[in-house]
């Protein structure tokens, strides 16, 4: 392929920028050979001619397709150089945040400058046992190769993190630590992880500061070596350390601290235990105030303080030896403060002793002052034959004073260093290690010096390895796959090396100059300059003659040679040294022992390393001579590259974004550099010097399957197929090999293939473009023409309408006009033919009303006579009767003052005023009597009156009958007159009848209007008295409103509140099960290990120590706490105390917080069922208040009717028992004199039982009395309101009284009140029930905080304490519970007392009583002489089993131990279950307690055992949950509870249980229950797990819809080939169906089940979506569409086995929604806030980490922009979350055995032959 075919138009490269050191470009106009411009656009437009030299044919290079762009893997770019790797990084860098990007065998970690929720115990849990290609790059990863391949390959490992000062060396090695530390913690109670981890604080406190470039720069290489055994655990760890920079001590560059420590130790001197350190602010000491500022924001020196005592303690250095550390820190501090002033002579100086420093430095350090004061300005010369004491000068004393502080400062180093290690230490054989190397990184400063040429000639030493490491696995992955291996050129620096440390190099004639007595630096530089000038790595500068060059690999250095001969020889004046030799502290003694002592003791206690030397070390010039800086120094470095030229590297590169520790800021430049220096772009150059390309055939044939023609395609061969499709697209056969199971590309051929997959994939584009373009245009014309037919045919259409619309109008015109002719016509004859009519109706009315007014004038004139004449005879009546009645009136005047005499006379008297009096208060009653007499007189009057009236009128209808006739017959006179007389007579009578009557309607009027004004006011004082009852009644109304109201509002809180506490409080009861579970799995590991450790001779455990073996956690029920704390301390002795300390403790606190929280979740519930009654009572009643408050009373009334007559029936029950006891004792026992009368003493007794009884019924009668009582009120109550409101509408003409209406006013007054009353008293009810459980609650955590604190003081309490500790708690606890029960013991021992003394006087009655009737028996059973045979009769079957104590071992071995599912699979689900209760019912039936609390025991402890043995199967695992859930609900159903016995038939409830109450082995049996639980989610977990991630991302459910990318060095390990099996969706759903087959035959409750598979789908979709959070090459388009089709499927099975009802598809939302976040549109702002409404399960992080990744798999996907990823985190700012990426697929939701009682009886139950239980007896 030429170079034409490469550079031709639309191609991009890169040309280089002085600013960002690259930049992109692409070609204008196609590039032909020998042209020597080349024609470029920028990305801004910007046009550019950039030059090629036609001599070195150098062309920029070219850009990868975008689709590369962002790898995981540098190398699967297809472009390898330094700009494809600088723009990949800052790719993934800034837009998807990801730090860690691999670059073959390297990680290299970008320092973000900002903390990532990526290093978690869930991203460490998620990492473990995955392959390194697996998941995206993460230092996790580095860490789980290396664990992995030292458990795989049994060799030692190293991890090597380098980079300068600032990239992130320290956190990086911190990090993998940690991951060891979890991953392969220590198998016992030694915590050497912790104390790992707790090392990291301690050299960051005295080993790292602040620098220009970092805040907490380590100036210190270390390597730490972990320790594990042969299982893998970590037993112990080790430390080296290289070149600590002393010179920091006590002098510090502008903008730069001194170590952490002596910041943090003053910054606590106000401590009371560091008075005696006399520090102060480290504002006032010269060493720590070189550098300006003391502080670093956003630290705080005293908690990081803190962090460091604790760790020291944790580390197990005591309080003393903290105290002699601190002591030597201080003492440093006050020797810098120390002033030296010059005194007359120059070369003379003293001490100014107005500073108190020296005295602080001498009583912290425990030394002479004097001594100390003399030789800090003097020192000794030694010659042959004499000793000097010269004195110093200021300088010299100034610098004898720094050198002391630099030695002891190390020396204190040094000796830490030393403690770590100590308490690092293991006594066990070590098998394998993993190394850490944090190390410097190659530095080039303005100025360079020792430590500078150190730190690079040991990068320079690490490159060598890491290029040999790099090269060799290369040869190996060309020789695995058999192509031809060429030699590779690669920067080899052995020469460098050699210049540095061989015979002659710099640092041997660096050591040389220092025994030279007259050795400078001047005269160290003039003979480098003379040795080595020849040399291509060393120059020498033009403008100085005191510094020399160095090449190295990485940059050119220049050091200044000032200085180098006095570091190195590193002097103290031997005179100081020797008076802190004497120091009173041994410690400071010890620090400056003889170092020979100090290396033989250290190498004693060291750990021992095998380890084969990479080649043979350099021999020691001469050993005579003291040991230099650079001697040392190159002596560890050999040792170091020894240990890791033993072990399998990993290399871990740190790189610094930027100089200003800007959050995720990129400067190219600087990245660039370290790249160079570092090795990065070294790897890459050699691996694109070969075949940095590889692909496996199928993932090739995959990817490039569209370049292939029909013919070529040979699906049995893809290795001949994809050799004939290179063979015709690559010509060059050089760009290509065939390897076993991989091709081998050049660089830039993938990006060729690439480009020809793009060209293709766009002309089939086009072409599809092409046909379906042509397809819119004939559809559109067919469309078009189709429309124009349509519009000429519904023209033509309206206009033939609208002529037939015209001829139809015209049509209808012409009749109109017809119609309207004949209409007008018609209305003309009408109107003159209605006219006539009318003149003819009023003519003949007028005609009649005259002839009707005649008539009517006629009538009228007669009525006028008639009136007349009747006034004029009334007239004359009137005047005659008026002076009758005046008359009558004068003589009743008359009389009336006669008696107006006499009366006043008698009103005078006393006797008078009494009658008056008396007779008032009978007056009114015999006036309303007198009124309704006088109504009922009127009206019988009125009554008389009509019948006198018709009476009369027929007799006057008679006269005038007879008159008619008589006149008629005799018309004579006489009669004439008679009759007349007659007449008169009856005229005048019916006058005073008339009168009377008249008389009588005038009283009656005026009484019925006094009534009726009564009435009246009486009705408006009714209507008063309503409005304001209503008033009243809307007021109670509306208050008792809002208090329903409110108190309805405050329990549904409350309810919600509570339930929430017991759901937590239930998962942290079954945490603690959990836990306890696993410190019972944990001892029972540790008693096996010192099964093992013991001597020869198996020695037996006593079944009591066992957790599983004893009911010793069950105290309450058969053994008491004494006998527990014998057992544990029993355990203590046997164990081991450091073994057993922990489980016992926590062994003893479970017990005790079990039942605790037992007795706290039995009240909880009670007042649940309380509140729920209260509400379910509140929602029936109605909305009168009265009637509710009866309601409740005839309820109460009612309950308490009913536990009378349940606790008579019960003394019914016990007299009828105690009569036959009686009655069968007399009649088989000898009657006697005295026993007759202890029969009558017990008649007697029973005579007073009888007698309450009747007391008793006399209270039943008297409260139904009452019931009945208020019943009936309650009907009254009804009618009277009824009656009211009758009366109120329509007792209108009825009188009323005035005082009942005041007294239904009063009653409905203090009804009111009595109303108010009992809401108050309800409402203090409710508060102070409020009241209780909120001090139940704040009881209970404080119980909880006072166990945590417990939990707390005794972990961080050495092993002795602790047990110490714990022994003493246990103690006051059992003493304190012995009290308790000595009370309780002394109670029933009085009771014991009282009733044997009763029994005993009994028992001498009835025996004598029992002594006669057996008498009388043997006479009358001496007279019988015939024989008769007594024939047992067969019992029916009670549903109990009767076995002997000596078969109970073998019951449970045969149901529990040896049994197996399949041999119960045929019979009813739980038949052990049952089998074991019936037993157990037959041992409460004869009261043997020990029977019954044995055989519950040993059945525990049988199914723990069988668990455990069978810890990983399924199958086992679900039978004996099926089973204990079985024997729980048994325990409950036949309890004898009547919560338990509701569904309960009669045959059922004769099967309780009689004598036993057994809940608290209920409790012990639903623990047991959720540890089942928990150990079936366990076994299914690992299980489904290998399978999720491949079934659920992996597996191509959809065919054909993913499509591979090209992969780097790191290949995935799930990649499948030909041939390959790996899980899919099907294997997964089968495996489900197992579970759910297995659960449902074993007869588990369907609510388990539910429960069961809710917890494996939420573990799914964790998994799921951790992976797909931490994996990039998932994050696409395709897979959202895969797991949408996956999770659709899973809905589907669940519906299929009726399981939609568990919950499981809710714990699936998060990952429902991660699928649609993938297949969303990602762009605008309106994309943003539809993606913020729908994924409300995910969280900000997740979301964002997902858009982060999402990668697109084709050229036609869109990335997802910045700015767009920055939008969604505006919208999403406002959410409270926690800070947390991954989902905890650990968590378990609280499980609930919910009560399901069995419908089958007891003694229908069949036990199959096959389980040989024919020892069993039917009862």
């Amino acid at each position: 392929m030429s170079v034409s075919e490469l550079y031709t138009k639309y191609t991009k490269v890169w040309i280089p920028d002085p600013e960002d050191v690259w930049k992109s470009a692409e070609i204008t106009k196609d590039y032909k050979d020998g042209d020597e411009i080349l024609h470029l656009k920028l990305e801004d437009e910007m046009p550019l001619t950039h030059p090629i030299n036609s001599k070195a044919s150098q062309l920029p290079f070219l850009r990868n397709p975008d689709i590369l762009v962002g790898e995981n893997d540098l190398t699967a770019l297809s472009y390898l150089h330094e700009p494809a790797v600088l723009h990949n990084l800052r790719v993934r860098f800034l837009e998807s945040n990801a730090i860690y990007t691999y670059c073959g065998i390297v990680l290299v970690a970008i320092n973000p400058y900002e903390q990532l929720p990526i290093y978690g115990d869930d991203v460490i849990h998620a990492y473990s046992g995955q392959n390194m290609g697996d998941m995206d790059p993460h230092i996790f990863a580095v860490a789980e190769e290396a664990y992995k391949q030292m458990a795989r390959d049994e060799k030692n490992q190293s991890i090597i993190v380098s980079g300068e000062s600032g990239a992130g060396k320290t956190v990086s090695a911190k990090y993998a630590m940690r991951y060891f530390a979890t991953v392969g913690g220590s198998a016992n109670e030694a915590n050497v992880e912790e104390k790992v981890l707790a090392s990291s604080p301690i050299m960051e406190a005295i080993g790292n500061a602040k620098t220009t470039r970092n805040d907490n720069s380590s100036r210190f290489g270390k390597y730490i070596q972990i320790g594990f055994d042969r299982r893998y655990y970590i037993i112990g760890a080790n430390m080296r350390t290289y070149l600590l920079e002393k010179s920091r001590v006590v002098f510090q560059a502008e903008d730069e601290r001194n170590y952490h420590i002596f910041y943090q130790l003053c910054a606590s001197a106000n401590r009371p235990e560091f008075k005696e350190l006399c520090l102060s602010s480290a504002e006032d000491y010269f060493y720590t105030t070189q550098g300006g500022d003391i502080l670093i924001e956003g630290v705080n020196d005293a908690e990081d303080f803190e962090r460091t005592c604790d760790a020291f303690t944790l580390l197990g250095v005591k309080d003393a030896h903290q105290m002699n550390i601190y002591r030597v820190i201080a003492s440093i501090l006050h020797l810098g403060n120390v002033e030296i002033v010059s005194e007359r002579d120059v070369d003379t100086c003293g001490i100014n002793k107005k500073y108190q420093h020296l005295n602080y430095f001498c009583n912290l350090l425990g030394i002479e002052h004097d001594q100390m004061e003399h030789w800090l300005c003097h020192r000794k010369l030694v010659t042959t034959s004499e000793t000097y004491v010269k004195n110093m000068a200021k300088q010299q004393a100034i610098n004898a004073r720094n050198a002391l502080a630099k030695h002891i400062y190390a020396q204190l180093f040094k000796w830490i260093v030393d403690q770590i290690n100590k308490a690092l230490y293991t006594t066990s054989k070590q098998h394998s290690f993993i190394g850490v190397l944090d190390i410097y990184g190659f530095e080039t400063f303005e100025i360079n010096s020792f430590e500078q040429f150190c730190i690079n000639y040991a990068n320079e030493k690490l490159q060598q390895q890491f290029n040999l490491h790099v090269f060799k696995l290369e040869q190996d992955e060309y020789m695995k796959e058999q192509i031809p291996w060429t030699l590779i050129d690669f920067s080899d620096n052995q020469p460098c090396i050699d210049l540095i440390e061989a015979k002659l190099g710099v640092l041997d004639l660096l050591d040389e100059e220092c025994r030279m007595p007259k050795g400078t630096d001047q005269s160290w530089a003039q003979k480098l300059y003379e040795r080595h000038s020849s040399s291509p790595h060393f120059q020498k500068p033009r403008m100085s003659n005191i510094a020399f060059v160095v090449v190295h690999f990485a940059d050119k250095v220049e050091y200044q040679c000032d200085g180098f001969l006095e570091k190195n020889r590193d002097t103290v004046h031997e005179e100081q040294i020797n008076i802190l030799k004497a120091s009173k502290y041994q410690l400071v003694a010890d620090l400056f022992q003889d170092e020979d002592c100090s290396v033989s003791t250290t190498k004693a206690k060291s750990l021992k390393i095998n380890v084969r030397p990479f080649k043979p070390a350099m021999k020691i010039p001469n050993k005579d001579h003291k040991k230099t800086v650079g001697h040392q120094f190159r002596n560890s470095l050999h040792l170091l590259m020894e240990t890791l030229n033993a072990t399998t590297p990993h290399y871990v590169r740190c790189i610094k974004p930027n100089d200003d520790k800007f959050a995720f800021s990129f400067d190219p430049a600087r990245a660039v550099q370290q790249l160079r220096a570092c090795g990065v772009l070294e790897t890459i150059r050699i691996s694109a010097a070969g075949y940095p390309s590889r692909w496996t055939y199928h993932e090739f044939f995959n990817r490039y399957r569209v370049l292939m023609t029909k013919k070529n395609i040979n699906l049995s061969d893809k290795k001949e197929t994809c050799r004939r499709l290179l063979d015709n697209v690559i010509k060059d056969p050089d760009k290509f090999q065939f390897g076993k199971t991989k091709i081998f590309f050049r660089a830039g051929q993938v990006a060729y293939l690439e480009k020809l997959r793009a060209d293709k994939f766009r002309a089939a584009c086009m072409m599809i473009q092409k046909t379906v373009r042509g397809w819119l245009q004939r559809i559109k014309y067919r469309r078009m023409r189709k429309a124009t037919i349509t519009i000429q045919r519904y023209v033509r259409g309206y206009q033939a309408r609208r002529l037939a619309d015209f001829l139809r109008k015209t049509r209808a015109a012409i009749i109109l006009q017809k119609q309207w002719r004949m209409l007008a016509a018609r209305r003309g004859y009408l109107r003159i033919h209605n006219a006539a009519i009318i003149i003819q109706a009023y003519a003949r009315g007028m005609f009649v009303r005259q002839k009707y007014h005649e008539l009517l004038l006629q009538h009228k004139a007669t009525i006028i006579q008639k009136y007349l004449r009747g006034w004029m005879a009334r007239k004359r009546f009137f005047r005659i009767r008026n002076a009758v009645i005046y008359l009558q009136c004068c003589y009743r005047r008359m009389k009336a003052r006669r008696e107006l005499k006499t009366l006043k006379i008698e009103a005078k008297s006393v006797e008078h005023y009494k009658k008056l009096t008396s007779g008032m208060e009978n007056k009114v009653v015999q006036l309303q009597r007198k009124v309704n007499d006088q109504n009922k007189e009127y009206k019988a009057i009125t009554e008389q009156m009509m019948a006198v009236t018709t009476a009369q009128a027929t007799e006057i209808d008679k006269l005038h009958k007879e008159l008619e006739r008589c006149r008629d017959q005799q018309g004579e006179e006489n009669r004439m007159t008679s009759l007349q007389e007659e007449i008169d007579k009856l005229r005048k009578e019916l006058e005073e009848s008339y009168k009377e009557r008249d008389i009588l309607v005038d009283t009656s009027t005026k009484e019925k209007v006094e009534l009726q004004q009564r009435v009246v006011d009486l009705e408006k004082e009714n209507t008063m008295l309503k409005h304001e009852k209503d008033e009243l009644n809307q007021r109670i109304k509306s208050e008792s409103k809002d208090v329903e109201e409110k108190l309805s509002e405050k329990i549904a809180k409350e309810n919600e509140q509570s339930k929430k506490e017991m759901d937590e409080e239930r998962s942290r009861y079954q945490n603690l099960l959990k836990e306890y579970s696993r410190l019972e799995q944990r001892y029972d590991n540790l008693q096996e290990e010192m099964a093992l450790i013991k001597t020869p001779g198996h020695r037996r455990n006593p079944s009591n120590q066992s957790s599983l073996e004893s009911d010793s956690n069950y105290p309450s029920i058969s053994t008491s706490d004494i006998g527990d704390t014998e057992d544990a301390i029993q355990l203590v002795e046997e164990a081991g105390l450091e073994n057993a300390a922990m489980d016992m403790t926590l062994f003893l606190k479970l017990q005790k917080r079990v039942r605790e929280l037992e007795q706290e979740r039995k009240s909880l519930r009670t007042e649940l069922e309380q509140k729920e009654a209260l509400e379910t009572k509140k929602a029936n009643d109605d909305s009168g208040i009265p009637n509710d408050e009866h309601e409740v009373e005839i309820a109460y009334d009612s309950l308490k009717r009913h536990e009378l007559e349940s606790e008579n029936k019960k003394l019914k029950n016990e007299l009828n028992e105690l009569r036959k006891a009686v009655a069968e004792k007399s009649m088989t026992e000898d009657p006697s004199n005295d026993a007759e009368n202890a029969y009558n003493v017990l008649l007697r007794q029973l005579k007073v039982a009888n007698e309450e009884l009747e007391v008793r019924k006399d209270e039943v009668l008297m409260l139904r009395t009452q019931i009945v009582k208020a019943a009936q009120q309650k009907e009254e109550g009804k009618s009277m309101n009824d009656v009211t409101e009758k009366y109120e509408w329509k007792r209108s003409d009825e009188e009323t009284d005035k005082d009942d209406a005041i007294e239904a006013y009063n009653g409905i007054c203090e009804t009111n009140r009595l109303l108010e009353a009992q809401l108050q008293s309800q409402i203090k009810q409710h508060g102070e029930e409020m009241e209780r459980m909120q001090a139940r609650n704040e009881a209970m955590k404080e119980e909880m905080e006072k166990q945590q604190q417990i939990l707390t003081q005794t972990l961080q309490l050495s092993p002795e304490a602790r047990i110490e500790y714990n022994i003493q708690q246990e103690i006051t606890r059992l003493t304190n519970e012995n009290l308790d029960l000595k009370e309780l013991v002394e109670k029933q021992e009085k009771n014991e007392k009282k009733l044997k003394k009763q029994l005993k006087i009994h028992m001498k009655k009835v025996q004598e009583l029992e002594a006669r009737n057996a008498v009388h028996q043997e006479t009358r059973r001496e007279q019988l002489t015939r024989q008769v045979t007594v024939q047992r009769k067969e019992k029916e079957f009670q549903g109990m089993l009767e076995y002997n104590k000596e078969d109970e071992p073998l019951l449970i071995r045969i149901l529990i131990k040896e049994l197996k599912p399949q041999a119960v699979s045929a019979t009813v689900p739980g038949l052990p279950a049952y089998i074991l209760f019936m037993c157990l019912r037959h041992a409460d039936y004869i009261d043997d307690d020990q029977k019954v609390n044995s055989l519950l025991t040993g059945t525990i402890n049988g199914i723990k055992k069988v668990l455990k043995k069978h810890n990983n199967d399924f199958e086992m695992t679900s039978f004996w949950l099926s089973n204990s859930c079985r024997l729980l609900h048994c325990l409950k159903q036949y309890s004898g509870d009547e919560d338990f016995m509701k569904q309960n038939n009669s045959r059922q409830n004769e099967h309780s249980l009689k004598n036993f109450d057994l809940t608290e082995y209920r409790q012990i049996l639903s623990d047991l229950s959720i540890q089942i639980y928990h150990q079936i989610i366990k076994v299914a977990e690992s299980l489904l797990q290998p399978m999720i991630v491949s079934a659920m991302l992996e597996n191509e459910s959809i065919q054909g819809l993913s499509s591979v990318k090209p992969m780097g060095y790191r290949k995935r390990s799930s990649s499948r080939v030909d041939g390959d099996e790996s899980y899919t969706l099907e294997a997964m759903l089968r495996q489900l169906n197992i579970f759910n087959h297995t659960m449902c035959e074993h007869g588990l409750d369907p609510e388990i089940i539910q429960q069961v598979f809710r917890q494996l789908f939420y573990i799914i979709n964790a998994i799921t979506l951790n992976n797909l959070l931490l994996r990039k090459d998932v994050c696409s388009w395709s897979t959202g569409m895969q797991i949408r089709y996956n999770i659709s499927q899973l809905e589907e099975w669940l519906r299929g086995k009726n399981l939609q009802q568990s919950g499981a598809v809710k714990t699936m939302e998060p990952l429902i929604q991660a699928a649609q976040l993938l297949q969303v549109k990602k762009k605008t702002t309106d994309d943003a806030i539809a993606i913020c409404s729908m994924c409300k399960a995910l969280s900000t992080q997740q979301i964002v980490k997902i858009l982060n990744l999402y990668t697109p798999v084709n050229e036609f996907e869109e990335r997802v922009t910045v700015s767009f990823i920055r939008n969604i985190q505006s919208c999403l700012r406002d959410r409270n979350e926690p800070p947390q990426l991954l989902m905890d697929f650990k968590h378990t939701f609280p499980v609930m055995f919910p009560f399901n009682p069995s419908s089958l009886n007891l003694d229908t139950i069949h036990i199959p032959a096959n389980l040989n239980l024919t020892f069993l007896m039917r009862v």
